[in-house]
């Protein structure tokens, strides 16, 4: 009888589901979502595999004592040396040097966009900022070369025609729309609750902003600085063309350097013969470089796990 009347009720609702269908259609969903997290663990497994097994071929012939206790990297040449310090260095430089540029910037541009700006201008001015990451990083990197180097080698003595600081600037600029954008979406899913709240007690707008807002907005904000300073670690274009792919050990950014990236794809272009010690510095670099990005952002989410704790 309860069946019946249930039946009906569908008819007249118009509801030609059943239940078992939908049960059917919500386990198919919930296969495909599986399958896709499945898939990303097993791309990242992949990836491992790949790195450790050739990495693994490098070190059988490169000491650890040569790796990271050298100061040269000419893998190359006739004389080889494997430090990768003049890699490492070259890309923390134009890396600190992005994030200096893109983390005021973006971050001011985030809380204006979420506490200042009204809904007709944060229309018009956010989705202008986010061309800014839509432009191919080629582009970029002759831009910086072309354009930004002759301009700080008049201002900036000492600054060679392929250098650190040119690509570091660009590639601020080139990040600075991913910080204001995920934190501009992270200001502004804060209450107003907790603004309404700080101004009850008496705070300005700008104490409200820096002492209340950003605060409670701290994960989302770390989490877009987390992957600005990824993208600035793992670009290559940029600094490929106006870095000069020199690898020096220098922490000057008048000076010419080469990033980790910017070796790999020097040395991806097919010249090099594969299951050569040459061929195997490729696999060094990158483990290396995951390692990095790996080792940041587990620093990362322990310093987010910190701060929750102290209820910050």
């Amino acid at each position: 009888m309860l069946s019946a009347i249930t039946a009906a009720l569908r008819t007249v609702r118009g509801d030609k589901t059943s239940p078992r269908a939908a049960g059917y259609g919500e386990k198919a969903i919930e296969g495909v979502l599986l399958l896709c997290a499945i898939l990303s663990v097993v791309t990242t497994i992949g990836v491992l595999a790949v790195l450790l097994i050739e990495a693994v071929g490098f070190f059988s012939e490169v000491s650890f004592s040569q790796f990271f206790g050298d100061t040269k990297w000419t893998p190359l040449f006739a004389n080889k040396h494997f430090g990768i310090w003049p890699l490492i260095t070259g890309t923390l430089l134009t890396s600190a040097i992005a994030i200096a540029v893109a983390l005021p910037l973006g971050l001011m541009a985030a809380i204006y966009l979420s506490e200042f700006a009204g809904p007709r201008t944060r229309a018009i001015v956010k989705p202008t900022l986010e061309l800014l990451a839509g432009v191919p990083t080629i582009v970029y990197g002759y831009f910086a070369l072309v354009f930004l180097t002759p301009i700080l080698q008049s201002v900036v003595p000492g600054v060679g025609v392929f250098n650190a600081l040119s690509p570091g600037l660009i590639m601020g600029i080139m990040i600075m729309p991913m910080i204001s954008s995920l934190g501009e979406d992270a200001l502004h899913a804060v209450p107003n609750a907790l603004r309404e709240g700080a101004y009850g007690l008496g705070a300005s707008k700008l104490a409200t902003i820096f002492r209340v807002v950003v605060p409670a907005a701290k994960s989302g904000v770390v989490a877009a600085v987390t992957l600005a300073v990824s993208r600035a670690i793992g670009e290559t274009m940029i600094v490929t063309i106006a870095g000069g792919a020199q690898p020096n050990f220098t922490f000057d950014p008048r000076g010419a350097v080469e990033t980790m990236t910017a070796f790999i794809i020097s040395v991806s272009k097919g010249d090099t013969p594969t299951g050569t010690i040459e061929y195997q510095t490729i696999f060094a670099v990158g483990s290396m470089l995951f390692l990095m990005t790996f080792v940041m952002n587990l620093v990362t989410q322990r310093l987010l796990r910190k701060s929750r704790g102290r209820g910050l």
